[in-house]
């Protein structure tokens, strides 16, 4: 673990992408397959491979319990660390120089042991005791790297992409070839052995093991959107999360856009899914859904613009509705999922994207070929599935637009029926895995915004660890001030350093993480929706709030009302915009 931990010292220290890729190919050139295999993972910031269901479930507070506890210091000290690194693995070799290691050296391969040996243990007492059992052997900079394997970010410069190009230089291999391997496994090690061998041709496509999902980039504008393709599939961007649902012989796995495993959160979506008719890979989203629901105003507002009928007939046929993300934000990482809770808060599963079918991987073919496909899956569907009851498996709708005018009536034919807004599509366009480019556009546009003023403040993470960079802010009831959200995005890291130095003169409690502050900073924040929130006092919550300005022109006096945030939110319930209350 010494010489890995020393590589990644090597990779840090560079900024030269071939120099980190000649480093890390050396390496994996140099080791037996079975250390470079793991190694390789490891460098990928993951402790086992992506195709694997186990995870360490260790959290920073159970990291701090036991570096307290090896380094017999206290939890403010441990802090002030984090705060001049802005990084767990970092400060930990801080606090740790001076604490000599106990026991023999750490191999590669015994670090990889210890964290199935975490991830099996239950309880956190039995994780803690584990934890502690391995960082007491580890040197610090060992210390260092194996916090950082946990935490999943090794901050070297060493992405996923840059280790399979280091395979690739090791071995003498195609890149292209490697990183399909790499996908289609989903184990970083077995496709170096492939790799070492020259065998990289024997790897298959293994269902039930989640690809990477296909990303989009936000268009500022139906003009910009339009400018970017001749021919483009315009589809509904729903408020739900993205789900990979694998079928095959009878069995499901639902998969998040983080590669987790969530069929245990939404079982009638995996008994629905269980119908289909053959082995396919499916990319769609999980939607809170009211059956009952028929948009008829959608449908009015779409047959006078002429446009997007048949996407809003397509919902309007299927007696239902998607409802807003807070909807079904109580049914998210459960792992015990009631009949009760299926019956409050129905989903459906609407798919818009095929991966895989047939036995054949169809990632390569344009979107407008994978459409047909993906119809004819539906059509089997359809056919095995006729009497379908309890979750509804729906196949999006896809309208074309033939000018920004276009886009912007189909726009608002979404918003009424709910929706967030677009995704625009270029028809020619491959799936691209873990890829975000201009293949794929998303059209939102901001609901509204509020001058609100900040209450809390706490210091950030990574790079932003120094300042006080996440903002909690509330609006006015009266005399009191009520909190309705967060934000840390929309300020430069000048406006940020600035607003560090008044919070920390202008802080009325110190709770060490975060600090209540003299409320006297007003912002003018953007947000996408409203949601009713459990959380806040004021019992609401903005949801994607963005900072537009530092309003330094106003005071606490000016700011927004309580009363503002209930008529936002009133008008968007009336047209179906927003869900029930969260937690």
């Amino acid at each position: 673990m010494r010489e890995f931990s020393q590589l990644c010292e090597q990779v840090a220290a560079t900024t030269k992408k071939t120099e980190k890729t000649r480093l890390i190919a050396a390496y994996l050139a140099a080791h037996d397959p079975v250390v470079a295999g793991i190694a390789a993972g490891f460098l990928c910031g993951r402790p086992f491979p992506a195709s694997e269901e186990a995870t360490l479930q260790v959290g920073g507070a159970l990291i701090w319990r036991v570096i307290s506890s090896i380094a017999s210091l206290s939890g403010d000290e441990i802090s002030r660390a984090y705060r001049k690194t802005g990084d767990t693995g970092a400060a930990t070799e801080m606090v740790l120089q001076g604490h000599a290691a106990s026991g023999p050296a750490l191999s590669v391969i015994e670090v990889e042991q210890a964290f199935r040996h975490i991830a099996d243990a239950r309880g956190t007492d039995a994780k803690a005791a584990e934890l502690e059992a391995l960082l007491r052997r580890a040197q610090p900079v060992e210390t260092k790297y194996i916090l950082k394997i946990i935490t999943g970010d090794l901050r070297i410069g060493s992405r996923e992409s840059l280790v399979e190009e280091a395979i690739a230089q090791a071995f003498a291999v195609k890149p292209a070839e490697v990183r399909r391997a790499n996908m289609m496994l989903g184990d970083i090690g077995e496709m170096l052995r492939l790799a070492r061998e020259h065998q990289l041709h024997q790897a298959k496509m293994r269902l039930f093991h989640p690809l990477k999902f296909m990303l989009a980039t936000a268009a500022e504008s139906s003009a910009q959107a339009f400018d970017y393709f001749s021919d483009a599939a315009v589809e509904d961007k729903y408020d739900g999360v993205r789900a990979q649902a694998h079928c095959a012989g009878g069995k499901v796995k639902l998969f998040s856009r983080t590669l987790d495993e969530i069929t245990a959160s939404f079982p009638e979506a995996a008994a629905a899914l269980e119908k289909m008719p053959e082995g396919v890979i499916l990319d769609g989203e999980i939607l809170a859904w009211d059956a009952s629901a028929v948009s008829s105003a959608a449908i009015e507002a779409a047959e006078e613009e002429g446009v997007a009928v048949a996407m809003t007939r397509f919902h309007s046929h299927h007696r239902g509705r998607a409802l807003s993300f807070s909807a079904l934000q109580k049914r998210l990482g459960r792992k015990n999922v009631t009949r009760e809770m299926m019956e409050r808060v129905p989903v459906a599963y609407v798919c818009f994207d095929v991966i895989y079918s047939q036995g054949e991987l169809v990632i390569d073919r344009p979107l407008r070929e994978r459409l047909l496909i993906l119809d004819r899956v539906f059509e089997k569907y359809a056919a095995t599935s006729a009497a379908q009851t309890g979750c509804p498996v729906l196949r999006a709708p896809v309208a074309h637009a033939a000018s920004a005018e276009d886009l912007d009536a189909i726009f608002d034919a979404a918003r009424a029926r709910g929706n967030e807004g677009l995704m625009v599509k270029d028809l020619d366009a491959a799936y691209q895995p873990g890829r975000r480019g201009k293949s794929w556009l998303k059209l939102k546009r901001e609901l509204a915004t509020l001058d609100v003023v900040v209450t809390a403040a706490e210091w950030g993470n990574g790079r932003k660890a120094p300042w006080l960079s996440d903002y909690t802010f509330a609006v006015r009831d009266g005399e009191r001030l009520l909190n309705v959200g967060k934000a840390y995005s929309g300020v430069t890291d000048a406006e940020i350093q600035q607003l560090t130095a008044h919070f920390l003169e202008a802080t009325l409690v110190d709770y060490g993480h975060h600090r209540l502050v003299e409320p006297d900073t007003v912002f003018e924040v953007a947000f996408n929706n409203i949601m009713r929130s459990e959380r806040h006092e004021s019992g609401y919550a903005l949801r994607f709030p963005r900072i537009v300005r530092i309003r330094g022109d106003k005071t606490a006096a000016e700011i927004d009302t309580l009363e503002r945030v209930r008529e936002i939110y009133e008008s968007e319930l009336a047209q179906g915009r927003v869900g029930a209350k969260r937690g």
